[in-house]
């Protein structure tokens, strides 16, 4: 069977002014001169795109180092599942001043993908991740996302995905009426896509897919600076490096990047809300990829939306028993505790992990209650990955040090008596 490249997102779209053949000079209909971009994946091989700049995007007048704070992990040795209380990063009020770019709290990682919480209030300034594509969930407030490709308006529960390298900003919205905006983020090592068991061979949503095209929300635009910006030296931070070696910098530009009068192409920031996501359900409880709506190099991404609950005579309804034999599994619990893990201290923006070569599953009576249960207020964001992943400082700064002996209904470990 042929087959066709797939990544980011699967449709065309244009957006201003932009000549009808590529690779040609080409000005506005006011006469301005523009200057083409290609930013295309896998060489000049992948899915991509054509902007077109009012100025030089290539004109560099300085490079800086950008310390990016913490960013060192450790082996979850002891072997043992976690949960990570992630609201006491960000106690009441210190949000204030910070943004989603420069205050991210890493919380986990291997050489394939970065998780990290964040709550800010501020915007941030222009970014651009050279390292690989970005999934960032927005647990609460809403903003914009500012790039070259125009403006993409984001609100709670939303999956906001942006491609490497797109320069971009985070503008909290009415931070007063919205409460800051809380994100986890998930920072992959190369590029994120739709799972191709949901597309055609030419990269369309298939019928009885979770999602469809009309789900997705591009930019709007194009989005151009203020004059008195344009011509100004305008820094933008960019990760780059590879793998767990990640290095940044503060490079600047002798223009303001947001100059593109017109782009087409496959290639640009999107998003689309847990609520557009269809379950597929039935007699006996569905297996956890059944709820896959995202893929990186070695991770999956998963939301688990409240669905409705299965039917057939003496089926349970939580979570069986399961090991990850071949990955980790990291849930990020955005409405609080789910009936499998009741009692056991999860809340919301909890996180918990849990390990390759560990069983983990509900709590006994939470395995016995479900049968026949009316209805399910699961919502969770689940990373799975096929590499050990290890802990960050702020999963280390927000570790929950009982949760590893609730099954067993303990407090402590039975090595401290």
């Amino acid at each position: 069977m042929p087959t066709t490249e797939r990544s980011a997102l699967m449709y065309y779209r244009s957006m201003g002014e932009f000549p009808t053949s590529r690779h040609v000079t080409f000005q506005t209909s006011d006469g301005r001169e523009t200057f083409e971009e290609f930013i295309g994946e896998e060489g000049f091989s992948g899915t991509a795109s054509h902007l077109y700049h009012l100025g030089i995007p290539a004109n560099l007048v300085d490079s800086r180092v950008w310390d990016l704070g913490d960013l060192s992990t450790q082996t979850n040795t002891p072997l043992r599942p976690r949960h990570f209380r992630l609201p006491d990063l960000f106690p009441a009020g210190s949000h204030q001043g910070k943004d989603l770019v420069r205050h991210r709290r890493l919380v986990l990682g291997n050489d394939d993908v970065r998780i990290s919480y964040v709550v800010a209030d501020s915007p941030s300034p222009l970014f651009s991740n050279g390292i690989g594509d970005e999934v960032v969930y927005i647990e609460s407030g809403e903003a914009d996302v500012e790039s070259v490709f125009g403006t993409l308006r984001v609100r709670q529960g939303d999956n906001v995905v942006i491609p490497r390298v797109t320069i971009h900003r985070w503008v909290p919205v009415d931070v007063e009426k919205n409460g800051p905006l809380k994100a986890y983020c998930v920072e992959a090592t190369g590029h994120v896509e739709i799972p191709e068991k949901y597309l055609t061979r030419f990269g369309q949503f298939l019928e009885g897919a979770p999602l469809t095209e009309r789900n997705m929300r591009g930019p709007v635009g194009p989005l151009l600076a203020p004059a008195e910006l344009a011509d100004q030296d305008t820094e933008v931070y960019v990760k780059h490096g590879s793998g767990a070696d990640v290095h940044g910098a503060v490079v600047v530009y002798d223009h303001h990047p947001f100059d593109v009068v017109g782009w087409d192409g496959y290639l640009y920031p999107y998003a689309f809300n847990y609520r557009d996501f269809s379950p597929v359900t039935g007699k006996i409880l569905q297996p956890p990829p059944t709820y896959q709506i995202l893929q990186g190099h070695n991770f999956v991404i998963c939301n688990f939306v409240p669905r409705m609950l299965e039917y057939g005579e003496g089926a349970i309804t939580v979570p069986y028993y399961h090991s990850n034999v071949d990955a980790d599994e990291v849930m990020f619990y955005y409405a609080g505790e789910t009936a499998a893990r009741k009692g056991t201290g999860i809340g919301n923006a909890s996180v918990s992990l849990h390990p390759a070569a560990y069983t983990h599953g509900p709590t006994r009576q939470a395995y016995l209650n479900s049968v026949g249960a009316a209805e399910s207020k699961e919502m969770a964001f689940m990373v799975d990955t096929m590499n050990t992943l290890r802990v960050g400082e702020g999963a280390l700064a927000c570790d929950d040090p009982n949760y590893p002996w609730t099954w067993a209904g303990r407090r402590t470990p039975k090595s401290d008596g």
